[in-house]
């Protein structure tokens, strides 16, 4: 198999998303997660929760993979865009350092994943 610079950018993303989806379970933060989602106008809340939780683990699992990369890439998409629009956009750009918790960090996973659109696999 051959490693490209494409597959280590998938790769990496799709740890991403595995990451937060296991750690949002492992730390009980599945329930909390659903009034957020709700205060934000879904209803079922803590349903959109799990399923957002597991797409992540089950998604970014297959991203890694290089399976569904298209469909995948483009949820992920949604998802990190929706992240910037209800949380971190009225923080401004900087995650850290002259900023807090903004949007910077989600910025670069949404360009990240558009590469993994652009290069397929």
């Amino acid at each position: 198999m051959k490693i490209s610079s494409i597959m280590v950018v998938r790769i990496a993303v799709a740890a991403m998303f595995i990451i937060h989806g296991v750690m949002r379970v492992v730390e009980n933060a599945v329930g909390p997660f659903g009034p957020f989602l709700e205060s934000r106008g879904l209803p079922f809340g803590l349903a959109w929760a799990w399923a957002v939780t597991l797409i992540e683990i089950a998604g970014g699992t297959l991203l890694a993979l290089g399976r569904y990369t298209a469909p995948l890439a483009a949820y992920f998409i949604i998802q990190t865009a929706l992240g910037i629009w209800w949380v971190h956009w009225h923080a401004g750009w900087f995650v850290v350092g002259l900023g807090r918790n903004g949007m910077e960090y989600s910025v670069l996973i949404i360009a990240c994943l558009i590469a993994v659109l652009l290069g397929k696999k």
